[in-house]
């Protein structure tokens, strides 16, 4: 990493915890997922373009885009009290589809890259562990949870996808 971009990041980081703090509450996040989205778009702009032109000005925006994104996120998200299939009678037909479906799923989340599959079973564990939790489990920050999780979803939804493709395009 060049000098200069290095010093921009230690320069940058008072005033991301800071604006990532006010804004986290508010958002329903943690002001560490906001803080890792931002380094990771901030990151992403440095590959690409070079460091902006008013380093702190980009940052506060970024902070608020984030923010917005998080809320909007949140507001679309809405767990399931039960499974789908769950909602009508437990016939054995509709416990074999069940079976079958959390099978694939977790036979998906295997073939997963890196650390996705130890986070999504710890996520979809029966135990119902916290952030925390998890985060103790797989030894990484509790701030880096959500956009992992967010990743790791991403490639299982690929995955799937491409796999519902697959299947469909043989008959």
């Amino acid at each position: 990493m060049p000098h200069m971009t290095h010093d921009l990041l230690i320069s940058l980081r008072p005033l991301l915890t800071a604006e990532a703090s006010a804004e986290a509450h508010a958002a329903g996040t943690e002001p560490g997922d906001l803080e890792q989205a931002v380094w990771l778009r901030l990151l992403e702009l440095l590959d690409a373009d070079g460091p902006p032109s008013d380093p702190e000005r980009w940052l506060r925006r970024a902070v608020r885009f984030e923010a917005r994104r998080s809320r909007r996120t949140t507001r679309r998200e809405r767990p399931y009290d039960t499974e789908p299939a769950d909602e009508t009678a437990h016939t054995p037909e509709q416990l074999a589809v069940t079976a079958a479906r959390a099978r694939a799923l977790r036979a998906a989340v295997r073939r997963l890259p890196g650390r996705c599959p130890a986070l999504l079973e710890a996520l979809m564990s029966p135990n119902d562990l916290t952030y925390r939790e998890i985060a103790g489990e797989l030894g990484i920050s509790q701030g880096s949870l959500g956009p992992e999780r967010s990743r790791c979803l991403g490639c299982l939804r690929r995955l799937l996808a491409s796999e519902v493709a697959a299947r469909g395009a043989r008959g």
